[in-house]
C-alpha cells in the first residue's frame, strides 16, 4: 500500500465522493484482487494443486449460479477464466462471491499446518492478504469488509445511512463549509488507515460546526475556545430546551468528554517514548461519535 503521486494529486484536488457505495466495484479493486491473488495463492498455476485451488471456486461459482461456466470461451487456465468473470461481471454481488469464496480459500486452505507446498510458498500470508483487501475496499470507497470468513456491508458497523448521510447533507450547508472538508478529511484518513490524522479531524469538525452554530445564532465565542467551551455556550443559549436537559443530565457530559478526550488522550499530544498504536475500532467509534454529535447539534438547531 504506497501512497503514490497520483492519488496524493486526487487528495488535492478534493476528488472525494460520497464516504461508501455498495452497488458498484471499480475495475481498478477487481484487478488488484488478482493482484492479492497472485501473491497469497502463488503465480506457479502449473503446479497440479494451485490449479486444482482456482478449479474448485471456479466450479462451486458455477454449480451456484446454476451454469456451464462462468466465461464465453473457457480457456486451460482455471485462473485466467476466474480472473476473466471477477473483471467483466456487471453484477456486484457476484463479484463479491467470487472475492469472498476465494479468501475463504486462501484461509481455509494456507492456515493449514498439513498444507504441502508443492510451488513457491505465497508472498502474503492470510492475513497479510485480507489486511490488503480490506484496505482496497476502504482505499476505493466501497463499502465492504471482508472479516470473519465473511464479505460484510460497512453500514452495519458505521451507521452509513442513518448518521454519516444525514451529517454530510447538514453540513452542506452554507457557513459549514471548513466542518464539512474536515468531517470528509477524517473519512479520507480512517480509509486511509491513518487513524490517529482520522481522530485530530474529527475535533477539528465538532469544533467548526460549534463555531458555525454561535455564528448563525449571533452568540459570543472566541476562535480560541475549545469544543467543551464551546458546548457550554450552546447549553447556556438553550440549544437544548432546559426540559431536555433536565432530564439528560449526563448529556452535557458526553458531549464534552467525548470525541474531544479521546483524541486528547489519543492522538492529541506527543507519545512520549513508545509508540502509540491506533486501533482501527476506535477510529471508527470516534467517526460514529463525531457523526452522532454533529447530527444532534443539528437536529437541535433546526436550520433550513
Amino acid at each position: 500500500m504506497i501512497n503514490i503521486f497520483s492519488k496524493r494529486q486526487k487528495k488535492l484536488r478534493g476528488e472525494v465522493s460520497d464516504i461508501y457505495v455498495y452497488d458498484y466495484i471499480p475495475e481498478k479493486l477487481r484487478i488488484q484482487v488478482v493482484h492479492i491473488w497472485n501473491d497469497a495463492f502463488g503465480t506457479c498455476i502449473s503446479s497440479g494443486n494451485l490449479y486444482l485451488l482456482y478449479e474448485k471456486i471456479y466450479n462451486i461459482l458455477c454449480r451456484e449460479y446454476g451454469l456451464f461456466k462462468l466465461v464465453e470461451y473457457e480457456s486451460d487456465n482455471s485462473l485466467n477464466d476466474l480472473a476473466e468473470f471477477l473483471l467483466v461481471t456487471d453484477d456486484p454481488e457476484k463479484v463479491l462471491d467470487c472475492i469472498e469464496l476465494s479468501f475463504q480459500y486462501i484461509e481455509k486452505v494456507f492456515r493449514d499446518p498439513n498444507y504441502v507446498f508443492s510451488f513457491a510458498k505465497p508472498k502474503l500470508n492470510p492475513d497479510q492478504a485480507i489486511a490488503e483487501l480490506n484496505q482496497r475496499f476502504l482505499e476505493h470507497g466501497v463499502g465492504y469488509q471482508y472479516e470473519a470468513g465473511n464479505i460484510v456491508k460497512m453500514d452495519s458497523k458505521i451507521i452509513h445511512t442513518d448518521v454519516v448521510k444525514p451529517v454530510l447533507v447538514f453540513l452542506s450547508k452554507q457557513g459549514f463549509e471548513g466542518a464539512n472538508q474536515e468531517f470528509l478529511l477524517a473519512h479520507e484518513h480512517y480509509r486511509r488507515g491513518r487513524y490517529k490524522e482520522c481522530l485530530n479531524e474529527c475535533l477539528k469538525s465538532l469544533e467548526s460546526t460549534l463555531k458555525t452554530i454561535c455564528i448563525i445564532s449571533k452568540w459570543l465565542y472566541k476562535d480560541t475556545d475549545t469544543a467543551s467551551t464551546l458546548i457550554n455556550i450552546c447549553f447556556k443559549n438553550n440549544l437544548v430546551p432546559a426540559f431536555l436537559q433536565s432530564q439528560f443530565t449526563a448529556l452535557r457530559s458526553t458531549l464534552e468528554s467525548g470525541v474531544p478526550t479521546i483524541r486528547n488522550k489519543v492522538s492529541g499530544h506527543g507519545q512520549g517514548a513508545e509508540v502509540v498504536t491506533m486501533p482501527s475500532y476506535l477510529a471508527a467509534y470516534q467517526l460514529h461519535l463525531t457523526a452522532a454529535t454533529i447530527l444532534f447539534l443539528a437536529e437541535a438547531l433546526v436550520i433550513d
